[in-house]
């Protein structure tokens, strides 16, 4: 079973929300998934507008799991981030 990281999309209308996802690569983008791993709203204000639990990611990774691009690009942001944190 091929394993993607993907963003699966909530809201409503024109608001869009999305959720981080670990899903068999086959099944549909809103359909069943195997693991919540975090949040992504670019319609919020609020800086961050994601929250993504870096130490599942890396499990997920690990064990052969493909993120997306956009996924990759957060999970980039995410690391620089805490890496300003921790610094």
């Amino acid at each position: 079973m091929a394993v993607a990281i993907r963003l699966k999309r909530e809201g409503s209308k024109d608001r869009p929300f999305y959720r981080i996802v670990v899903t068999d690569s086959r099944a549909r983008r809103d359909g069943r998934f195997i693991e919540s791993l975090g949040t992504y709203n670019p319609m919020s204000n609020t800086n961050p507008n994601y929250d993504v639990d870096l130490g599942r990611v890396d499990h997920w990774i690990s064990t052969g799991a493909q993120p997306t691009e956009t996924v990759a690009s957060l999970v980039k942001k995410v690391r620089k981030a805490t890496a300003k944190v921790a610094v």
